[in-house]
């Protein structure tokens, strides 16, 4: 495939935007070459600015469950932006997405919406943190929740020890509030709580891992974590940016049936629009400016725009009872696929898949946390990701990034998709 425009335009975007991207995910840093620049999507495909067509596996990270230009969405944007973009007030369509969301989600009565999953997140831990009158929190090695000073957390050296920060500009003052634990390992989540007993505020996770590959809960880990905190008065926060709504219409706590204490919302929750939320129940929730003292403002919280697009995605999939079935049975498919085609040319790789969530790890063993997902084999993803690309297939930049498959894929989609796997397994 040619590039060329795509190679111009990031030039001219390196000399007034750092590193050329507007957000470190989309830079090919990791896997060499220079991004391609999207001009147009629609259903499972994008096109690039030199025309190209490509399979689309990241969808916008997530938030295209249905498919691009997804028609519902784009004419309730249309209709909502001819009516002015932005008040500054309160407007009928907020309460009814609202209401919809929380009809939808187990275990909330308010939900509170703000502009992205980092907003949300942090917002979150801000609540859980003003609730219990606590500071410290517990999050996971390898799972993202956005770029809030509080996240940007490392291990430190021993299994109970202070985080450190591994961003410059986050204090350590803030780093030594986070604890860092593995993903599932009850027991070192219960060692952390041990040696910090009465500190912990809550413990923050991605119920299904998309920032280090897909990589689900083990066996009970998450009842195991619902447990551990009931017994020793913590919140449990889900941050389903990535799974709300997607692997469920109730998310995460639908499908594994545990109740989370504060859940965050975004990408399907704005139907592609930058939105994200968070929401838990009345005695959390109400602790919240201006009902509570906990402050969270945002002057474009809720913005019209936004809420139409999310209105019309969530109406659409609370309509649709077969939706997560075909995802499923689809993403299965392609696992099937291409696991047959790097076993026939005995490409060392693992595959994990959670509903519409999925991703190949090029490593030998079972791929369960953080450190299982390094052990990839990084010159093989490169070689696959610039094979996939020139095949006509779009995925992560990145070695520890889920897949997200959409509706708007047909099986003559992902027969193409399997096919190129094979002839780039052939090369690896």
């Amino acid at each position: 495939m040619l590039y060329q425009r795509s190679s111009a335009l990031f030039i001219e975007a390196e000399k007034v935007i750092p590193g050329g991207v507007n957000s470190p995910v989309r830079a090919f840093k990791s896997v060499g070459g220079t991004p391609i620049f999207a001009k147009s999507a629609k259903g499972a495909y994008v096109y690039d600015e030199d025309g190209n067509r490509y399979i689309d596996y990241i969808n916008s990270w997530g938030p295209m469950l249905l498919g691009h230009a997804y028609e519902p969405v784009v004419d309730a944007v249309v209709e909502k932006v001819k009516q002015g973009t932005s008040f500054g007030m309160p407007t009928e369509i907020e309460t009814k997405i609202a209401g919809l969301a929380v009809s939808m989600v187990p275990n909330v009565d308010k939900i509170r919406f703000v502009n992205s999953g980092t907003e949300a997140c942090m917002s979150a831990v801000r609540l859980a943190r003003g609730y219990t009158g606590k500071e410290k929190i517990i999050k996971f090695a390898g799972c993202y929740h956005g770029h809030s000073d509080a996240f940007l957390i490392e291990a430190g050296s021993g299994a109970v020890t202070f985080g450190s920060p591994n961003s410059p500009g986050v204090t350590k003052g803030t780093a030594k509030d986070t604890l860092l634990a593995v993903y599932n390992d009850i027991d070192n989540v219960s060692a952390l709580i041990n040696a910090n007993k009465g500190e912990i505020a809550c413990v923050i996770i991605e119920p299904v891992a998309g920032n280090m590959g897909c990589i689900p809960p083990k066996n009970d880990f998450l009842k195991q974590l619902r447990n551990l905190c009931d017994e020793h008065d913590i919140l449990l926060v889900f941050d389903e940016v990535m799974t709300g709504f997607r692997l469920a219409k109730g998310g995460a706590q639908e499908l594994y049936r545990i109740n989370a204490d504060i859940i965050c919302f975004g990408k399907v929750i704005g139907g592609g629009l930058p939105v994200g939320a968070f929401a838990a129940r009345n005695e959390i929730m109400n602790h919240l400016a201006p009902l509570g003292s906990v402050y969270q403002a945002g002057t474009l919280s809720g913005n019209p725009l936004a809420m139409a697009a999310g209105l019309a995605m969530l109406t659409s999939i609370n309509n649709d009872n077969d939706l997560f079935d075909r995802l499923a049975e689809k993403t299965a498919y392609l696992h099937k696929g291409c696991a047959e085609a790097l076993n026939t040319y005995n490409v060392v790789h693992t595959i994990n898949r959670k509903g519409s969530m999925i991703s190949i790890h090029f490593a030998k063993d079972e791929v369960v946390d953080f450190d299982s997902a390094a052990k990839g084999n990084n010159a093989t993803f490169k070689s696959f990701f610039h094979g996939m690309l020139n095949e006509g297939i779009y995925i992560a930049p990145s070695a520890f990034e889920t897949w997200f498959i959409t509706d708007a894929l047909t099986y003559e989609d992902l027969d193409e998709t399997i096919r190129a796997v094979e002839r780039i397994a052939q090369t690896l």
